[in-house]
């Protein structure tokens, strides 16, 4: 864990170092290290430099290729359904997914909206705000208060977010969950494929209970 605070991140900042003329957001580049950010692939680093507005939507389509809960993962996911769901309920796969970022004008960061086809009944609707805050520079809400900061880093040809840790806010006050009171460690890999697509891999392990979600999807640039 960082021991500052970081500064809050403006989304625009001049693009001298850029050879494009079109606006670039710096966000997510300033949570990896310069060398690491610019030796991913160039998909990668555009999907996260886009600069949106209550206008303009980034969306990708693609399927859920599986998704796999331990009893323990299920349990906590219908758990979940408390504040709002924001875990797949159900072990499946095939299925078709899309998925919707804009950017949240009231906290300075981006809504993140994931529809998953269900086999059975409506599809669930994922929602979730990342917020450039806290100390790892990176956080997301995921309803009822709850949330996670998290840490960002570049491998290859791949963006990996990391949890650091879990927090509850509300009135002002935000405290920090003991580590046996949270689902463990959150892993989110983004993949790059090639020709517009990449890989979305998910898994939250449990110091005690082990794995308790592994999901596997492929999109394309919309």
């Amino acid at each position: 864990m960082r021991s500052k605070r970081r500064q809050p991140i403006e989304a625009h900042a001049p693009a001298a170092a850029e050879s494009s003329s079109a606006p670039y957001d710096y966000r997510f580049r300033r949570l990896v290290a310069a060398r690491d950010w610019d030796a991913l692939p160039d998909d990668v680093r555009r999907r996260f430099s886009k600069c949106l507005s209550a206008r303009r939507v980034a969306t990708y389509g693609g399927e859920i290729v599986w998704t796999r809960l331990s009893r323990a993962g299920w349990l906590l996911a219908q758990l979940c359904r408390l504040i709002g769901a924001p875990l797949p309920l159900e072990s499946s796969g095939p299925a078709p997914a899309a998925v919707a970022v804009s950017e949240d004008g009231a906290s300075g960061g981006q809504i993140w909206t994931r529809v998953y086809g269900r086999a059975r009944d409506y599809p669930q609707v994922i929602h979730s705000a990342k917020r450039f805050a806290g100390r790892t520079g990176l956080e997301e809400h995921i309803g009822g208060g709850f949330g996670m900061a998290l840490t960002v880093r570049a491998e290859a040809d791949a963006l990996i977010f990391a949890s650091d840790h879990y927090f509850w806010r509300a009135a002002g006050l935000r405290l920090r969950l003991h580590r046996w009171l949270t689902p463990g460690k959150t892993v989110v890999t983004h993949q790059h494929l090639g020709n517009g697509r990449f890989a979305f891999d998910l898994k939250v392990t449990h110091p005690l209970f082990g794995e308790l979600l592994n999901q596997h999807a492929l999109f394309r640039d919309g």
